[in-house]
């Protein structure tokens, strides 16, 4: 029988020669994924055995990765003790990919797992966190779960009764117009389908412009599959992903590549052609409410985020920084920049390019989730409105519900920071 990429992943990792949307199976994890939320994930993991007399021990530690990255540093006690119990438990059990609150190493969870070669076509990934989703950039069906079924995972190693997704194909044909990007793409997407549109499924992306993207736009439409509501989004592994894997991964051993048959049966297909899409922007406070940037240009801006697991690479810093060079933040705005690693950090400090956002009047952060969820750093004030590169835009999400929160690719944001309401980046670069 035709399959998807996602049922020949799920047939493998379940032993089985075929599966089809709609079957239950119970497949093998080759990576599962936490960040903070592991202190709760131990806890469940640890009442499993309770009572047993059997001593805790995940199925295999080399297969777990824990990385912190939402509230780094501790902004609590509370927060600061949790991480306390996860390193911990870490060396109790000799975790074997565990990223500490660090400037070489440290990073946001969906950054550190491909740059640091954890992820490979074909895998199986769950995590504790719903953004779990962006690995599909690298072929892999990368999916979200809650911390007790994390528990299980770690004592089990396979994913408990996990339904098959049906899948629906998005073609995506043209070339980006000039300042126009995977973050509009996607956010384009979402709009159609809704934050519904494709619940329990999977957007399996193709066409010549996914094909000539690079894996970290390739990461932004499938971390933001979620906002439609998928269960995951998919790239087919092809000559980039090897690209990615060997040049900037480091990863040498060898790499099986994992592609749909030709005649694989999708729900549905979804055509759309880049050419002519504008700057997209994600109004309050859901984010299928995208318009083009025409629709709320002038909207009045107190603070600019550029970063997260979303559009924190250097790609996005780039062009950032080249509308922001020799420019001022406008008065009355705030700029927060944050890497999505500290390799990405690095990187950028050598380029010039954290110089270029200080010069600017930007505020440059360490590595971390905190704004994006309004946890930790960059909280907005009662009746303040926030452009950022974020994924979310629901009431309260960047900390205050009495907030907006609207959201754009980089470009958007760094020409908005210069005028200081949202601005089309095509005019302000002109």
């Amino acid at each position: 029988m035709p399959m998807t990429v996602v049922e020949k992943i799920l047939a493998r990792a379940s032993s089985q020669t075929e599966v089809r949307a709609g079957d239950v199976v119970e497949p093998r994890v080759d990576l599962a994924m936490s960040h903070e939320n592991a202190a709760l994930v131990i806890n469940q993991f640890q009442e499993i055995y309770a009572g047993t007399g059997i001593e805790p021990k995940p199925w295999d530690p080399a297969r777990i990765a824990i990385i912190f990255d939402h509230r780094v540093p501790a902004e609590s006690p509370k927060t600061a003790t949790n991480q306390k119990k996860i390193r911990e438990f870490v060396t109790a059990q000799a975790i074997g990919k565990f990223h500490d609150v660090r400037g070489d190493v440290g990073g946001i969870c969906h950054q550190i797992l491909p740059e640091y070669g954890y992820v490979r076509p074909g895998q199986v990934i769950v995590g504790t966190d719903s953004h779990t989703t962006s690995h599909g950039a690298l072929g892999a069906f990368s999916f979200g779960i809650g911390a007790t079924e994390m528990a299980s995972a770690w004592a089990l190693g396979v994913a408990v009764n996990i339904e098959v997704p049906s899948t629906i194909k998005v073609v995506v044909s043209g070339e980006f117009p000039d300042f126009v990007g995977p973050k509009d793409l996607i956010l384009h997407l979402i709009g159609k389908l809704t934050a519904q549109g494709a619940n329990f499924r999977v957007l399996e992306f193709h066409g010549e412009t996914i094909r000539k993207m690079s894996t970290s736009g390739r990461l932004v439409i499938c971390n933001m599959s979620v906002e439609a509501g998928a269960t995951s989004g998919i790239v087919p592994s092809d000559e980039e992903t090897l690209r990615y894997l060997r040049e900037e991964a480091s990863v040498t051993d060898p790499i099986e590549l994992v592609v749909p048959d030709p005649d694989a049966a999708y729900e549905r297909v979804i055509e759309i052609d880049v050419s002519e899409l504008a700057p997209q922007i994600a109004c309050p406070h859901t984010v299928d409410n995208v318009k083009s940037v025409d629709g709320v240009t002038g909207k009045k801006v107190h603070q600019i985020v550029i970063g997260s697991c979303t559009n924190g690479r250097l790609d996005d810093l780039e062009i950032a920084a080249e509308i922001l060079r020799g420019k001022k933040v406008a008065q009355g705005t705030r700029m927060l920049v944050f890497p999505a690693s500290g390799r990405i950090f690095a990187q950028a400090l050598t380029k010039g390019l954290i110089g270029d956002f200080m010069k600017a009047g930007a505020v440059v952060m360490n590595p971390g989730c905190g704004p994006c969820l309004g946890v930790h750093e960059g909280a907005l004030g009662d009746g303040e409105t926030a452009l950022s590169t974020t994924n979310r835009n629901f009431k309260g999400r960047m900390g205050n519900p009495n907030s907006e929160v609207f959201l754009c690719s980089p470009a958007v944001a760094a020409a908005s920071a210069i005028t200081g309401v949202i601005t089309d980046p095509r005019k302000e670069a002109n």
